[in-house]
């Protein structure tokens, strides 16, 4: 009788554990359901704004059934922050589907921005686009441009980014590694989340090269800093591999590179502004400047301390191709929207006279 009544006391101990254990899961995700009720909220998350006070405000404005079960969900599943932004919420949505919207930005289209950042900008460009886009400030980019820990833990993130882009003298760490690309993002995405995009893009495109490149002559950040000269010396695609043929053999033979386009990014110049540069730029002492008239680094079989603009697709695969031939210099002929090679310098002093003879900006 006692063995009978043990296991009995046994099966009902277990029966209330199994009850209480389905009711608390139909209770959990009774807590998380919608209401039944449609209709749409118009809800903004703000910069900055943290998980928990978010849910806490949404439970308050009747669009979640409660934020302490939210706030379970959202430590049960990892999910780290909400995206800034304008959201479409419909009382009907469970606390779930909403969750999940804010984690992945699922904003309203009213609070997206698309844009086109130009192959052969720099930096500077960039900042002025996102100020003129986004709801950030030049001192936010370059705040984060400067931050040694963000640096750090992009280096450890990606395997193009190597510590020598924490060189004192270069002037901003991620110059050439921001893949230029037309992206969509929100008014209110911060610099961060514009940068892991870029990032992340400029990986999908050299990954599959990345065997080639180790095993090169060249580091990666070598490759991209040939890269972003080949896109400003390039002014026509058909000639980016020649061109880079011709870069890497002065390199190669102990010349100055002799590449304008580094001493206008030495001097802070915008070649657009300024299409004519001057012997006070040439002669500038930096590390950027591969011109021989360098006054303060000897640049003899030297490239730029790191890239000057970002470079596409195009210009990065041409650095990797360059074509070999017997030409040392070149030239952008806009009359006949051509590059001309030349073998000597004479020659190459002849082509520069009669372009400029004709008018022609570069």
């Amino acid at each position: 009788m006692h063995k009978r009544r043990l296991k009995k006391s046994v099966k009902l101990s277990l029966f209330i554990i199994l009850f209480l254990f389905l009711f608390s899961i139909c209770f959990f995700f009774f807590k998380l359901s919608g209401f039944n009720k449609d209709e749409v909220i118009e809800y903004e998350v703000k910069k900055g704004s943290s998980i928990y006070n978010v849910l806490v405000d949404l439970d308050k404005n009747n669009i979640i059934r409660d934020s302490l079960f939210s706030k379970i969900y959202v430590k049960l599943f990892n999910i780290s922050g909400f995206q800034a932004g304008t959201y479409d919420l419909n009382r009907s949505y469970s606390s779930i589907k909403i969750i999940n919207m804010l984690r992945d930005g699922d904003v309203n289209k009213k609070d997206e921005v698309n844009i086109t950042f130009k192959e052969g900008k720099s930096i500077v460009n960039l900042v002025k686009l996102i100020v003129e886009n986004t709801n950030n400030t030049e001192e936010d980019v370059y705040n984060l441009l400067k931050d040694k820990e963000y640096i750090d833990s992009l280096i450890s993130k990606y395997w193009f980014l190597e510590d020598v882009v924490k060189n004192k003298d270069i002037r901003y760490a991620l110059e050439g590694y921001l893949f230029p690309d037309t992206y969509t993002i929100l008014k209110t995405s911060s610099v961060n989340f514009i940068f892991t995009k870029m990032l992340d893009r400029m990986n999908q495109i050299i990954t599959p090269y990345k065997d080639e490149i180790e095993q090169s002559n060249y580091s990666i950040h070598e490759i991209l800093t040939m890269a972003s000269i080949v896109e400003l010396e390039g002014k026509f695609d058909d000639d980016r591999a020649m061109i880079s043929g011709v870069l890497f053999k002065r390199l190669e033979n102990y010349w100055t590179l002799g590449s304008d386009v580094t001493s206008y990014y030495a001097a802070e110049l915008d070649m657009s502004e300024n299409p004519i540069i001057f012997k006070s730029a040439l002669e500038l002492a930096s590390p950027y400047n591969t011109s021989s008239l360098n006054k303060g680094y000897n640049m003899l079989g030297k490239l730029p301390i790191g890239p000057i603009c970002s470079p596409g697709k195009a210009s990065i695969l041409a650095t990797l191709n360059p074509v070999e031939s017997d030409y040392w210099f070149f030239i952008a002929d806009c009359r006949t929207m051509t590059t001309i090679f030349n073998k000597t310098n004479a020659m190459h002093d002849k082509s520069v006279a009669e372009i400029k003879a004709s008018g022609c900006k570069f």
